[in-house]
């Protein structure tokens, strides 16, 4: 999309005076201005729906996965947690 110059800001402008007259465009940009307002307020809503507990504590979901595979490969190996064989 292009950017709009000058005189395409002014044919813009010339056609909301002759639409709604000079008297009648404050009030409609006031309008526009409180929907914009009240659009902005519910979109930023949406995203405080979502839960902002507290980060997970403990190890990541990586790191158990690490520590159950090392536990499985001690078990089939016959070793227990402190580093000895098992009797």
């Amino acid at each position: 999309m292009q950017d709009l110059g000058w005189a395409e800001i002014l044919i813009i402008a010339l056609v909301f005076v002759l639409l709604f007259g000079a008297k009648k465009l404050p009030e409609t940009a006031r309008a526009v201005g409180r929907s914009l307002r009240i659009f902005k307020a519910e979109t930023g809503k949406l995203h405080d729906d979502e839960p902002a507990g507290p980060p997970p504590s403990g190890p990541s979901l990586e790191e158990q996965a690490r520590r159950l595979e090392e536990q499985a490969a001690r078990l089939r190996a016959g070793i227990r947690e402190d580093g000895q064989a098992k009797p």
